[in-house]
């Protein structure tokens, strides 16, 4: 019988190749060097490759499908239950051949390089909003241990440091005095970075049509709708809204036993950067929802009300994640008087 499905242990150097035919028997395996998995693939015929949604599976399953295979990312976790034995490359190859066989395991869909280098930007810029928010948090650290305290707030260190550093009575060291102009510098340099991330996925906005719908959605702006943008792609891997809400973790919790359903908290399956994100805008708009009468509004209103501020947040978060699944999916224009999917 033929090899229909092939399970590859992907590296940074060395991959491990399973193959598989359709009843799951094994008919082959083999050590790959990364210069040598492309030009292997070329003279296989068309099979379904399975691989862990990992760091460079997105690019490995593009060149697979420009191959002429059909390249299917599975998340880590659904693979791991299918892993027998002692844990080996050749083992995670078979378990990823194993896994690959299952039509109830949602796969990952491959991202595009255009869908990539968007989603670079804003990995970059969410590691310099870390990066300023742990400096600024040091900086205050160091005064605090030689008497000054700031106010709260991440523009207290911004506005109060300079004039700390040129008042020569608070009797800070010399070299400390160093010490927090250099970190002021970098601190001001963070600011000037982010602006000029910010500048790049203004223009993202303009320049592609998925984005440029999202933005115009109360509480998303350029931040969230060019990172939904480059998640969604056409919108076609999910079938509905509801479905993508819920591989954002935007769902509640269940745990039903005996007839009896229990709803918990939501389960924060997914990808957390954009979930978070769905999260600000949404309280975004709850903030602004009582001086609005559109009907996203009145319902966040309404919701919170009925059930308290936290759970209006995260209902409001998962109704922005449907709507922005409609918009891409449709090809549709927001209008304000619509209330989504």
């Amino acid at each position: 019988m033929e090899v229909s499905i092939i399970g590859m242990d992907i590296a940074k150097s060395v991959f491990h190749v399973v193959e598989c035919d359709a009843r799951g028997r094994e008919r082959g395996r083999r050590m790959l060097k990364r210069s040598q998995v492309l030009a292997y693939f070329a003279q296989r015929p068309a099979s379904t490759v399975v691989l862990e949604a990992c760091g460079g599976a997105h690019y490995w399953g593009r060149e697979l499908r420009r191959l002429g295979h059909r390249p299917k990312l599975l998340p880590p976790r659904a693979v791991k239950a299918f892993l027998r034995r002692a844990k080996n490359d050749f083992n995670d190859g078979r378990a990823l051949a194993e896994a690959g066989r299952q039509p109830s395991l949602r796969a990952v869909p491959v991202s595009s390089e255009e869908q990539q280098a968007l989603q670079a930007v804003h990995r970059m810029r969410s590691g310099l909003l870390r990066e300023r928010s742990a400096l600024n948090q040091r900086l205050r650290g160091l005064l605090h241990e030689f008497g000054i305290v700031l106010p709260q707030g991440s523009q207290a260190v911004r506005r109060r440091l300079p004039a700390l550093l040129e008042d020569a009575e608070n009797g800070l060291p010399a070299l400390l005095r160093e010490v927090l102009q250099e970190g002021y510098e970098r601190l001001v340099d963070c600011d000037a970075r982010l602006a000029w991330y910010d500048r790049r996925l203004a223009q993202q906005v303009r320049e592609t049509p998925n984005a440029a719908r999202l933005a115009r959605v109360h509480g998303l702006g350029a931040v969230n709708a060019t990172a939904l943008a480059a998640k969604l792609g056409d919108g076609r891997t999910w079938r509905d809204g509801r479905e993508f809400a819920a591989t954002l973790g935007l769902v509640p919790r269940q745990y039903s036993s005996g007839g009896r359903t229990v709803l918990r908290g939501i389960t924060k399956r997914g990808d957390p950067y954009l979930r978070t994100q769905l999260v600000h805008a949404a309280r975004a708009v709850l903030a602004h929802a009582p001086r609005r009468d559109d009907p996203l509004s009145r319902w966040a209103c309404q919701v919170k009300a009925r059930r308290g501020g936290a759970i209006a947040t995260v209902a409001v978060a998962n109704k922005l994640a449907r709507m922005a699944w409609a918009l891409v999916r449709w090809e549709r224009d927001y209008e304000p008087n619509w209330a989504g999917a």
